[in-house]
């Protein structure tokens, strides 16, 4: 029995482990990995502290911190479900409280309390297509894929910061990037968008509506219309990387939460708690309004500090 479980390896869950064990509470770490949308990230240049670093090298530095404390991680394992347990059915556990069950793809491991900063994953475009080319030309993660296209034309789907982060890096690898935008204008910061009008290998293309992706044994073509003119145009792409954002990863405790229109856990912005007691959750999971990363780790330190003050009137 842990007094705290956190679920999730982002800035939000980090740091939340990072404070739970500095309060010397038993916790347990379940991340499926440490590298979420923040490792995704060619470079930070707004988290306080480094001018620039690139997200997987701020992910490394997040959890070698997290590791100099003692505190159990659990890698590389999904969440399936958690469960309230409102009376007690093992004597040994030694509490007369109320409790959680954790499920994963691996076991079971139960606590007191529960932190979900579990973040979100990336959202697909829903168009036909998308799904064929999966892993053969379309991808959700540029890190991961970026070699794989290196001197090729390739096409972003989205005009957001990661949208323009995500081009920005391509141009270092690729031969042509294109960034569709599905606005009449791109949405990133100012200076991302200075950054994209001086690099002569990106070009954006606003009010682009994609329709299908097209190819043989790996995409060839992306088909889109534009929004204003109703025009349909085809673009010779080799690889395409979709950015327009992530879906809040909340499908284990939807039933102990209570989410808002867009699936985001609603929270109580004082205590990061959600409707069920015992319950926190932190970061980009969560309905927070600024969706940074420097946000979610103090979204992270609250919800943990949070957890403390419940688990002390427990005792």
């Amino acid at each position: 029995m842990y007094d705290l479980i956190i679920i999730g390896g982002g800035p939000a869950g980090i740091t939340a482990g990072i404070y739970a064990a500095r309060k010397k509470l038993n916790t347990l770490l379940i991340s499926k990995d440490f590298v979420g949308q923040t490792g995704s990230a060619f470079e930070v240049e707004n988290y306080t502290g480094f001018k620039e670093i690139r997200g997987l090298e701020l992910m490394k530095k997040f959890k070698e911190h997290l590791e100099k404390f003692e505190i159990s991680i659990c890698e590389f394992e999904d969440v399936e479900e958690i469960k309230k347990i409102n009376s007690i059915r093992d004597k040994s556990l030694n509490s007369a409280n109320s409790f959680f069950e954790v499920k994963t793809d691996e076991k079971k491991y139960l606590a007191e309390a529960i932190i979900v900063a579990s973040g979100g994953s990336s959202k697909p475009m829903g168009v036909l297509g998308e799904k064929k080319f999966l892993g053969k030309g379309v991808s959700y993660c540029v890190t991961c894929d970026e070699t794989i296209v290196e001197g090729k034309i390739v096409a972003v789907i989205g005009g957001g910061n990661v949208g323009l982060e995500a081009g920005l890096e391509l141009a270092g690898f690729c031969s042509r990037v294109y960034i569709l935008e599905y606005a009449s204008k791109v949405t990133g910061d100012e200076i991302l968008q200075q950054k994209i009008k001086s690099d002569k290998k990106i070009s954006v293309i606003t009010n682009a509506d994609v329709k299908e992706i097209k190819g043989d044994n790996f995409v060839k073509k992306i088909v889109y219309e534009n929004r204003k003119s109703k025009k349909i145009s085809q673009l010779a792409v080799d690889g395409i990387f979709v950015e327009i954002g992530a879906a809040p990863a909340v499908n284990f405790a939807k039933n102990l939460v209570e989410l808002n229109d867009n699936g985001e856990i609603k929270i109580n912005p004082r205590t990061c708690a959600t409707k069920t007691d015992g319950l926190f959750a932190s970061g980009d999971v969560t309905d927070v309004r600024d969706k940074q990363i420097i946000t979610a780790c103090g979204e992270g330190a609250k919800s943990a500090l949070s957890a403390y003050e419940y688990l002390k009137k427990l005792k």
